[in-house]
């Protein structure tokens, strides 16, 4: 099989002549986009040799407001297809696809609405400290910041539509917004789910594989058995908020799980290669072979050498 027809059919639980892999990575400051960045990911597909060419988006939509109150949330805008951080990243991604070895499955990454609305609102504050804010202006005045969550949520289904234009098989939609310690059930659901399930719907709409990662620790995992109409692939912190592989595949019946490794920590990063590649194999014969992809919890450091996701890869191709 060639790798692309690999992922696809563990996508629809066909049988594989092995098990293929995906990993996302975080390339170095200056790697961001423009042809530097187009080099970092050749470099790292070359390298690694993994099934799915995953583009990472470090494009950040610029910082809109340090909101104080809940009235500022007003400043969170709809922007224009022709904005500077959009262009930058499609450019990237197609020069990516135009150059880059044939016979891969390729996917896009997308930030979700919670993680946009905090780079948006993120001037001078921590990632706690904007989460915190999130929580507190929508208990105190919630109008305008579902406003404002609306107002991203359509952004972010126009980006789909433009990165799905490119001809990429698959997205990754990252979503935040799930952790316990934050938003409630009921504040989820309203502020985060609805257009978080509009903008994957997009992408399938579109004819494009749809892949949905969770990320962060202390989730509220139950939150997403609703998005499994949305969704081809879930990958989630198997460690990160402690639940594993046989949950999820219990939680979204039917649909194909993509991690098993530890992102930044244990045989992964450190440690003789024959243990990390005793682990993938463990991990195979518990799991099995039908609908996994290998993969980890969420983005690998960026220092990681690239022999270690190599030999993650090349282990899975033995199985």
């Amino acid at each position: 099989m060639k790798p692309r027809e690999r992922v696809i059919a563990a996508i629809h639980h066909q049988e594989v002549d092995a098990i293929p892999s995906g990993f996302s990575y975080h390339f170095p400051k200056g790697c961001e986009y423009g042809e530097a960045g187009v080099e970092a990911h050749l470099k790292f597909f070359r390298d690694t040799q993994a099934d799915i060419y995953k583009i990472m988006n470090d494009s950040r939509i610029p910082s809109m407001s340090s909101v104080k109150t809940p009235d500022d949330w007003k400043d969170v805008r709809s922007f224009k297809g022709d904005e500077p951080h959009i262009v930058r990243q499609l450019d990237m991604t197609k020069a990516i696809l135009d150059r880059m070895e044939p016979d891969h499955f390729t996917l896009g990454t997308l930030h979700g609405v919670v993680a946009t609305c905090r780079h948006a609102t993120s001037d001078g504050y921590t990632f706690e400290q904007t989460r915190e804010i999130m929580c507190a202006h929508y208990r105190e005045k919630k109008q305008p910041v579902i406003d404002a969550f609306n107002r991203m949520g359509d952004n972010m289904c126009m980006m789909a539509e433009k990165f799905c234009d490119l001809g990429l098989d698959g997205i990754m939609y990252a979503s935040l917004g799930a952790e316990m310690h934050y938003f409630t059930d009921e504040e989820y659901a309203e502020l985060v789910e609805a257009n978080d399930r509009k903008i994957m719907k997009v992408i399938k709409d579109r004819g494009v594989y749809s892949f949905l990662h969770m990320c962060k620790e202390n989730l509220g995992m139950h939150r997403y058995a609703s998005y499994i109409d949305e969704t081809d692939v879930f990958n989630w912190g198997v460690y990160e908020t402690n639940f594993s592989l046989e949950q999820g595949r219990e939680l979204f019946k039917g649909k194909t799980i993509w991690g098993g490794l530890a992102n930044r920590s244990g045989n992964t990063a450190e440690g003789p290669l024959e243990d990390l590649r005793a682990e993938v194999r463990q991990i195979i014969k518990d799991f099995g072979r039908t609908g996994f992809i290998l993969g980890a919890d969420c983005t690998l450091h960026t220092s990681l050498p690239h022999e270690r996701i190599f030999a993650a890869v090349d282990e899975a191709h033995k199985c």
